[in-house]
C-alpha cells in the first residue's frame, strides 16, 4: 500500500473509532459493569432500531430512580430486576438474561455454544462442554405452586415415575432450586416430595441425580419418546421433538421411520411442544417434500440412507413451548394442509444471539426479524390449532389431553382415507 493510502485508511479507523466511543459515551451508564454491558450489547445488536430510544429511555429511569437509583453498588436483586425491566421495554421473544442457578441458562449455553465458544472452557472446566446437575425434569409456578411442566423422556426422573402435572413440595426436605437442590448430588439419589392429587397426601420419589448434558440429554429425549401406538385398530406412530438443535434428532426421526420401530405404522402424530427452537428453516421436509427417499448401497457395508421422504398422514402437537425454528416447522405443516392439535403457538420467531456479561450469566439478544414470505410475522401472534384442546397442568398426573386428541384425530384421518391402489411399478427410463 502507497504512503498517503495507508494514512487515508488509519484517518478511517481513527474517524469510525471516535465516532464507536462517542455513541458508547452517550448511552445511559449506572457504573453498574453487568447492567451497563446490557445496554451496550442491545443497542449495539438488537434488531430494531427504533425500539432503542424507548429501551433508553427506561434504563436512564433505572439509574435515575429517585427511590432506589442503580449504581456501582447496588444489590444483585436490584440489578437483577433493573435488567429485567430494560429488557422487557422491548417486548418481543428471543431477549432476556439467563443465570446459572436455573436450568434454561445451561441448556441456551449448549444451544448457543458457538457464539460464546471463547467463554466455554472458562465456564464449564475443565473440557468446556455445558452440563448441570439434575434429574431431567423442568418446572413451572402457578398461583405460587410448582408444578413439573416437562419430564424429559428417559430421564431418571422418568424412570422414577415423575409426572407431568406433579406439585413438588421439597426437595430432600428443602425447597426447591432448579439447580441447586441437585448440586454435589451427581451419583447420588434425592427425596422428591410431591403431590400428585389435590389434597392428596404426599407421596415420595427417590430419583439419581445426573450430570446432564443438554444437547445430548434433547437427544435422547427425542429418541426415547417414539412409540407405536396400536389404538381403533390403526398403527399410529409418534414422537416428540424437544428441539431442533441437536446434531442427530432429525437423522434419527427418519431412521425410525424408513427402517426402525415406526416403519409400520400408518400415520404419525409429531409433537413440537418443545423446549427451544432452532434447527434449519427446511427442517419439516423431510414430512411433506416432494424429492424421493433413497439410499446409497456400497458393495460392501451398510446401506446409507441419503434423503428420506414420509408419504403417510401426519397430525402435529402445538403449545406455547412450540416456539422459534419450531414454530417455524408448525407453519409449514400448516402450509401443507397438515392438522394441527392444541394451543396456539409462542409467537416467538426472531433470530436471537447469546452473550456472556461480567457477572457470567447469558444474555440473548433478538439479532434478526423473520419474514415468511414477503410479509408475514409470527412474531407476537403465533398459530392457531386447527383442533383446539387444553392441557390443565396442575395435578395432571401425567394424562395428556393433547396427546390423546392427536392420536385420536390421525385415527379420525386414517378412518377416513381409503387406501388408494398401488400403481404398477414402471420401468425407469434410460439414463446417459
Amino acid at each position: 500500500m502507497r504512503p498517503r493510502l495507508r494514512c487515508t485508511a488509519l484517518i478511517a479507523s481513527l474517524v469510525m473509532s471516535m465516532a464507536a466511543m462517542a455513541w458508547a459515551a452517550e448511552l445511559p451508564r449506572s457504573g453498574e459493569p453487568t447492567f451497563d454491558r446490557v445496554i451496550e450489547l442491545v443497542n449495539a445488536n438488537f434488531y430494531d432500531g427504533k425500539a432503542l430510544d424507548r429501551f433508553n429511555t427506561t434504563a436512564q429511569a433505572e439509574i435515575t430512580d429517585p427511590v432506589a437509583a442503580l449504581s456501582r453498588t447496588s444489590a444483585s436483586s436490584r440489578v437483577d430486576a433493573a435488567i429485567a425491566s430494560v429488557l422487557a421495554s422491548l417486548g418481543v421473544s428471543h431477549t432476556g438474561r439467563f443465570k446459572a442457578d436455573t436450568i434454561d441458562y445451561f441448556e441456551l449455553a449448549d444451544i448457543f455454544r458457538f457464539a460464546i465458544r471463547d467463554d466455554m472452557r472458562r465456564l464449564f472446566p475443565p473440557d468446556g462442554a455445558a452440563r448441570y446437575p439434575g434429574i431431567g425434569m423442568v418446572t413451572t409456578v402457578k398461583n405460587g405452586q410448582r408444578f413439573v411442566s416437562d419430564v424429559y423422556d428417559g430421564s431418571a426422573a422418568k424412570k422414577a415415575g415423575l409426572l407431568v402435572g406433579d406439585q413438588i413440595l421439597s426437595v430432600d426436605g428443602q425447597a426447591y432450586h432448579e439447580i441447586g437442590s441437585f448440586e454435589d448430588k451427581v451419583g447420588r439419589t434425592v427425596e422428591l416430595r410431591l403431590r400428585r392429587h389435590r389434597d392428596a397426601e404426599p407421596l415420595s420419589l427417590q430419583v439419581p441425580v445426573e450430570s446432564l448434558r443438554p444437547l445430548q440429554m434433547f437427544e435422547r429425549a427425542i429418541e426415547e419418546s417414539i412409540a407405536l401406538v396400536e389404538t381403533g385398530g390403526r398403527k399410529v406412530g409418534y414422537v416428540r421433538l424437544w428441539t431442533l438443535s441437536t446434531r442427530n434428532g432429525l437423522n434419527l426421526v427418519a431412521e425410525t421411520l424408513s427402517s426402525g420401530r415406526l416403519k409400520d405404522a400408518e400415520g404419525l402424530v409429531v409433537d413440537l411442544r418443545g423446549r427451544w427452537g432452532g434447527g434449519p428453516a427446511d427442517a419439516a421436509e423431510f414430512l411433506v417434500g416432494g424429492t424421493p427417499t433413497f439410499r446409497l448401497i456400497p458393495r460392501r457395508g451398510e446401506a446409507t440412507l441419503a434423503n428420506f421422504r414420509w408419504q403417510k398422514p401426519v397430525v402435529a402437537l402445538i403449545d406455547n413451548g412450540t416456539r422459534s425454528g419450531l414454530e417455524l416447522f408448525a407453519y409449514t405443516l400448516r402450509q401443507h394442509g397438515i392438522t394441527l392439535v392444541g394451543e396456539r403457538t409462542a409467537g416467538a420467531l426472531l433470530a436471537g444471539r447469546a452473550y456472556v456479561l461480567p457477572d457470567d450469566s447469558l444474555l440473548e439478544v433478538a439479532v434478526s426479524d423473520a419474514v415468511i414470505g414477503d410479509k408475514l410475522r409470527l412474531e407476537g401472534v403465533g398459530i392457531a390449532p386447527d383442533v383446539q384442546m387444553a392441557f390443565p397442568l396442575a395435578y395432571a398426573a401425567g394424562k395428556d389431553p393433547q396427546r390423546e386428541a392427536a392420536i385420536a384425530e390421525m385415527v379420525r384421518v386414517l378412518q377416513a382415507t381409503s387406501a388408494p391402489e398401488t400403481a404398477p411399478a414402471q420401468e425407469p427410463a434410460a439414463t446417459r
